[in-house]
């Protein structure tokens, strides 16, 4: 199926379902799903529309046919998928054309921004895959996501569940980055890792605005690359989109030449635009694409790519740490997260994971500890374990690309980890030793090296993804093995080509002064050619090395990281605590919930409640706010910081319970997503972030009616109200809330937002403020309320 599928040298995928539905009827806020049991004649009716327009695959009506939303329903996901791949695959009967299950985002934000647990959005679209095989689906359409983790909890779920090829599309800004902040990159990497058949962006842009992202992912993925972007921008007041066919098209074009060979339409197109895009690429061909080959790791928002000496940081292990066995032991995770956060303010660029210890359970430890990291760190990780039962685990709920420290050069443990590392798109490092032990000799560890990189291209892992670990042995009791170990990484490196790792610290134990023996034996190394060395970031020493050495080296341009480094320039959100010691101020910015209420408590013995409010709490948070306003932090870390705050808030309140006090409240407000719009993601984000700033929001959810808006306002005495809009189909329903709340004899203050709404479409409807995310929210609530 797969070949058969892209054999096409240009692959025409279909257009907007959801526009034509519009334009024939549906209603605002309308559930187009529920229409596979209504009116299959209408849908089979478009399918064969885009079909005959020159669509090779068409995506039957299951966008948002999850668990969630058909929970209201009466219907259940297999009846409404099952309905809507019937119709489909009647309309492409005799056509040729291919349909493909398609499976939009849940609509709830996962852990750690939302409460969405990653293995209940794993069975939420396991139902959807599994009905859409069973109906009859040729393919799975994985389409319009912004989160990459709840986009891997998807694909897994169509990788495990079906035979049945897999595209993947996320939806990004013209910024580059998605809604929580994932990167082209980032996105490419771990998607094409994961399993993934073909992958590209939809929706949320043009064609023309998509252009530089497609560049992008062609430069960082070998599979097909789609496009289905929508018809330009649409226009708030009647939901036009400012882009025809024939400008479409002529925008798409450039797209192919640069190496995207799947193509389709978004929002704002019909079978017209089809049509013309059909006939505009028949006798093309997709340009010659530039892959960029190298070793890479990710979070959603830090991709890092192995094209310099990456530092990773080696104190997340029990191994002679007292401290870090007792944690393990009593479960403080709270310990081993600020073992992670110490090392990320000193620089390290990827963070070792090794849980393993007796009495602990490491399977169930080391995905716990993965999520816990990744709720307030942006590091990639890389997992050290020889458990495949542990590491399964832990890739499985790792969001990115990880890396695996766990394979050495015996057939059977490179047979027992490479699946593993092959399933989850992992980096992999190689020890060069076997059951002999190791080589004393440099040219034994390179064959071992030879072996294992044979090894792991025979189970499909690429060669960037190889790391080969040449071992440190102690000088003082083998002090020949040093040179035996620099001339292995030095041939590793310039023979083979792969990545080289080494525990640095190793080299100096038993020894007096051992910083002197690590960093001279850390400087010689990475002339050698080592890359990523393993050592303790909080060592000014060995950082200040690796500081200097990219400066020789030329990875670090124009010595600008060097000069910040030691002119006294610091980034711009840096804890000004020593490490192991953050401030209150740090623990809410980082996002250390647990930290950031013990700190609180301390502080109430001598500052009041008020004081840790004005003084740390709301200081905090605006820092957070103005560094998420640049672009410098992401939806991830606001929400982590949020709920710090929510955790001091906490704290306050019951201390202030306890004195007899009255609660802290800076006033009241209403949020809404007005009726029609069932999507409140936004509206969750924005209430998250002014409740923590000490406002009391009253939420009155979804699909909320112009009059029990109103209504709501009157009895609970409101002087701000929050509308949110994200289709728009319901803006209509926004502009008649802002007209009835004006009319009121005392009408309160009005700010609106969403994907669909602008700052002149705001002024238009009569509304008092436009607010673009939850920052200005809070700035609206300050100006208004205090």
């Amino acid at each position: 199926m797969q070949t058969e599928l892209f054999q096409d040298k240009i692959l025409i995928l279909d257009g907007g379902m959801g526009t034509v539905l519009q334009q024939r009827g549906l209603p605002p806020g309308g559930q187009p799903e529920l229409l596979n049991l209504t009116q299959p004649e209408l849908l089979e009716s478009i399918h064969r529309e885009y079909i005959e327009a020159g669509s090779r695959v068409i995506y039957a009506n299951t966008f948002g046919a999850n668990g969630l939303k058909l929970a209201k329903t009466g219907h259940s996901v297999e009846e409404i998928i099952t309905a809507a791949v019937t119709i489909a695959k009647r309309a492409a009967a005799d056509t040729g054309a291919r349909v493909a299950l398609d499976v939009g985002p849940l609509g709830e934000l996962l852990e750690p921004m939302g409460t969405l647990p990653f293995e209940r959005a794993y069975e939420l679209f396991q139902a959807m895959v599994q009905a859409g095989s069973r109906a009859g689906a040729d393919l799975i359409a994985i389409e319009t996501m912004t989160d990459l983790y709840e986009t891997k909890a998807a694909l897994l779920a169509a990788k495990e569940n079906t035979g049945l090829p897999v595209l993947v599309t996320m939806s990004f800004e013209a910024s580059g980055r998605t809604f929580t902040g994932c990167t082209v990159a980032s996105m490419a990497r771990a998607l094409e890792g994961l399993g993934a058949d073909a992958i590209g962006l939809n929706c949320s842009l043009g064609p023309d605005l998509l252009t530089p992202l497609l560049k992008e992912l062609c430069a960082n993925t070998r599979l097909p690359v789609i496009a289905k972007p929508n018809a330009g921008l649409p226009d708030p007041v009647h939901g036009h989109y400012n882009m025809g066919p024939e400008a479409f098209v002529q925008a798409i074009l450039p797209c192919v030449e640069m190496g995207v060979s799947i193509v389709g339409g978004c929002c704002g197109t019909t079978p017209e635009y089809i049509r013309q895009l059909s006939a505009a690429l028949e006798d093309r061909e997709p340009g010659n694409r530039n892959y960029r080959a190298a070793g890479f790791v990710c979070t959603p928002s830090a991709p890092a790519i192995l094209d310099g000496v990456r530092v990773i940081g080696e104190r997340i292990n029990p191994t002679g740490k007292k401290r870090f066995q007792q944690a393990l032991l009593e479960d403080d995770l709270d310990y081993i997260l600020d073992m992670a956060v110490q090392q990320e303010d000193a620089g390290a660029d990827i963070l070792d994971v090794n849980v393993g210890y007796p009495g602990v359970d490491e399977a169930a430890m080391l995905p716990r500890v993965v999520k816990k990291l990744q709720s307030a760190i942006s590091l990639p990780l890389q997992l050290d374990s020889s458990n495949p039962d542990a590491l399964e685990a832990g890739l499985r709920v790792y969001n990115g690309k990880a890396a695996v420290n766990s394979v050495n050069g015996e057939q059977a443990v490179l047979d027992r980890i490479l699946p593993i590392v092959k399933k989850y798109g992992a980096s992999v490092v190689g020890l060069t030793l076997d059951k002999d032990g190791i080589p004393q000799t440099a040219e034994g560890r390179v064959a071992i090296a030879r072996r294992i990189l044979d090894a792991a291209l025979s189970y499909g892992i690429p060669k960037e993804d190889v790391w080969i670990d040449c071992l440190t042995l102690t000088v003082s009791a083998q002090q020949e093995q040093a040179a035996e170990t620099l001339k292995a990484v030095q041939t590793v490196r310039e023979t083979l080509g792969l990545q080289v790792v080494l525990g640095v610290s190793n080299i100096s134990f038993g020894l007096p002064n051992r910083a002197l023996i690590t960093q001279n034996f850390l400087i010689q190394a990475m002339h050698a050619g080592l890359t990523l060395p393993i050592i303790n970031p909080n060592q000014k020493e060995m950082m200040d090395a690796v500081a200097a050495f990219r400066v020789l080296s030329g990875e670090d341009r124009e010595c600008r990281a060097y000069v910040a480094r030691f002119a006294g320039e610091t980034p711009a959100v840096q804890p000004t605590a020593a490490p192991g010691a953050p401030t209150l101020d740090d623990a809410i910015i980082r996002g250390l919930k647990a930290e950031a209420g013990k700190l609180a408590r301390r502080a109430l013995s001598n500052e009041s409640e008020l004081a840790l409010v004005e003084g740390h709490l709301i200081p905090a948070l605006d820092k957070v706010g103005e560094e998420y306003e640049a672009g410098r932090l992401f939806l991830p870390q606001l929400l982590s910081a949020a709920q710090a705050a929510q955790a001091v808030f906490e704290v306050i309140r019951d201390s202030i319970a306890n004195s007899g006090g009255a609660p802290m409240k800076k006033g009241k407000l209403i949020v809404a997503t007005v009726q029609g719009d069932i999507h409140d993601i936004g509206k969750n984000i924005v209430k998250t972030v002014l409740e923590n700033y000490g406002y009391d929001v009253l939420d009155l959810g979804r699909d909320a009616p112009p009059e029990d808006i109103v209504r709501a306002v009157t009895e609970q005495d409101v002087g701000l109200v929050g509308l949110s809009a994200l289709m728009t189909t319901t803006l209509p329903a926004m502009v008649e809330t802002v007209r009835l709340l004006r009319k009121l004899p005392k009408p309160p203050v009005t700010f609106v937002g969403g994907a669909v709404v602008t700052p002149e479409f705001a002024q238009r409807m009569g509304a008092d403020y436009y607010a673009k995310d939850a920052r200005q929210s809070v700035e609206i609530a300050r100006k208004v309320l205090g």
